[in-house]
């Protein structure tokens, strides 16, 4: 009988090598390089370069294992639970972000203009403006509440007291609003605005008046609830136009930018390139593979350390301080070592995960039709290569592949299986692909809303739910039925 005191916990364990090995693994190849910089700066037995020939004995063993006598308190690789290490890996990377940015030698020299900041391109254009003291410490405070997007979230009465407390400037809600004024004169036209309504409506304001615009002023004004809802049929009433004319009005409504902080902060970044870490190209009808070369670099342990511990060997005088150099050195060359094996097991790792999900995959490969992407899960890919689960989703995380048909996300061709009415396995992103064409081909005057989707998918051969459908679409960023109408 059990003890009602006993316990079954079940938990992994890695070594601390392991886990650095998991990490490395998970690396972008731009974030993969930042690493190495980092490696080379911290440990300085590795060096870059084609390896020289190192003394060894007659069984290929480095000169410094001979001196394991003096490294009695050499850190042991302790086994450590994976949670207190792995903790933010129960969510995947890609599944937050594309993380396969970052700054490298080639960008860094690159000429680029240094950009004016949205914030201070806005004080600049203050200055032609004939403003009091008071006015311009109103206005530039203005300015410093407007957020990335363009707008200002705050009440006035709130910045009134915001600026009484913070910065002893004392005004009132009318003044702050006449300065307002000024404030939405400025450009990119919106900027400023409390809601979007506002923002729309300056940006009408600033264009030359004619009838499509003026009617949209008007719809804007006092009608933007039917507007938002596209009850078009209501406008028609309303103002007594016609089709043409209200969607002549429309099309002026659609040409505004809903964010114009967001637009300027957009074009004042230095471009990002997204860098693929593998190559596939078709030769001679065949699929082929290559690992960005980036990922491969030449590193070899420090001859210069080795040649420190020949000479203590060689010492007849070893004092403390030499034994306590010769930790130092030992622990830094098993460093250098362990990392250079690292990067191998990562460059094997990642090439043969890719390598099976390219073959896995070959039907889109070879000829680009999405609808060709196979059922493909992590296990599937786990299972061909004999690595862990997990495993094959770090060398998914955040990494690309460059394809004749464009760079791709890894994770991207990853989907489950639903059967068509034939009873086979089919992806769900081929399913998301025909539903997408579907809804590109709908007469916009009047969309189909999720049930009739259901209909025509069921029709090609794919009984999918009206759920099943709108949880497709909202993955597509595809908005409801309403929402795609078009007058």
């Amino acid at each position: 009988m059990l003890k009602q005191n006993l316990q079954l916990k079940l938990s992994q364990k890695l070594s601390p090598q392991q886990i650095q090995l998991m990490k490395l693994i998970q690396l972008p190849t731009q974030a993969f390089e930042q690493r190495l910089k980092e490696e080379m700066v911290e440990n300085p037995a590795l060096e870059t370069g084609k390896e020289d020939d190192y003394e060894t004995d007659e069984f290929g063993n480095d000169d410094y294992d001979d001196y394991d006598d003096y490294d009695n308190d050499r850190i042991e690789a302790d086994d450590i639970n994976i949670d207190e290490y792995l903790s933010d890996d129960e969510i995947p990377n890609y599944k937050l972000q594309a993380n396969n940015y970052s700054d490298d030698d080639e960008e860094r020299t690159m000429p680029y203009a240094a950009p004016v900041s949205f914030h201070q391109n806005l004080i600049d254009q203050l200055n032609t403006f004939i403003l009091s003291d008071n006015e311009r410490d109103i206005a530039e405070f203005l300015v410093g509440s407007i957020d990335d997007t363009g707008y200002i979230r705050r009440s006035v009465d709130d910045i009134v007291d915001d600026m009484a407390f913070t910065q002893g400037i004392y005004t009132d809600g009318q003044t702050v609003e006449n300065i307002l004024h000024i404030i939405h004169q400025l450009e990119p036209a919106g900027v400023g605005a409390r809601d979007l309504q506002e923002c729309l409506l300056l940006q009408l304001k600033h264009k030359t008046p004619t009838e499509s615009i003026d009617l949209a002023i008007d719809i804007l004004e006092n009608q933007f609830d039917a507007f938002t809802k596209k009850h078009y049929d209501k406008l028609l009433q309303k103002y007594d136009i016609s089709q043409d004319q209200l969607r002549k009005a429309i099309d002026e409504i659609e040409k505004l930018n809903p964010k114009p902080g967001g637009a300027y902060d957009s074009n004042s970044k230095v471009v990002e390139h997204v860098v693929p870490d593998f190559s596939i190209r078709i030769v001679d009808g065949e699929l082929e593979l290559s690992l960005n070369g980036r990922n491969a670099p030449e590193l070899h342990v420090s001859k210069d350390y080795q040649e420190m511990l020949q000479s203590y060997k060689e010492s007849k005088d070893r004092s403390n301080q030499q034994k306590d150099a010769v930790q130092f050195i030992k622990q830094k060359l098993d460093s250098a070592k362990w990392f250079i094996d690292a990067i191998k097991q990562r460059q094997e790792t990642l090439f043969v995960t890719m390598n099976a999900i390219m073959h896995y995959q070959e039907e889109y490969f070879l000829d680009g039709d999405e609808t060709k992407l196979k059922p493909m899960i992590l296990k599937d890919i786990a299972d061909m290569v004999g690595l862990d689960i997990s495993t094959v989703s770090r060398v998914a995380n955040s990494k690309y592949v460059e394809t004749p048909y464009g760079t791709k996300l890894i994770k991207e061709f990853f989907s489950e299986a639903m059967k068509n009415d034939q009873g086979e396995d089919v992806s769900t992103i081929e399913i998301k692909k025909i539903l997408q064409n579907v809804i590109d081909e709908e007469d916009k005057r009047k969309p189909l809303p999720d049930d009739k989707l259901a209909e025509i998918l069921k029709e090609k051969g794919y009984p999918i739910a009206r759920r099943t459908i709108a949880k497709y679409r909202e993955q597509l960023d595809i908005p409801v039925a309403r929402m795609r109408k078009r007058i």
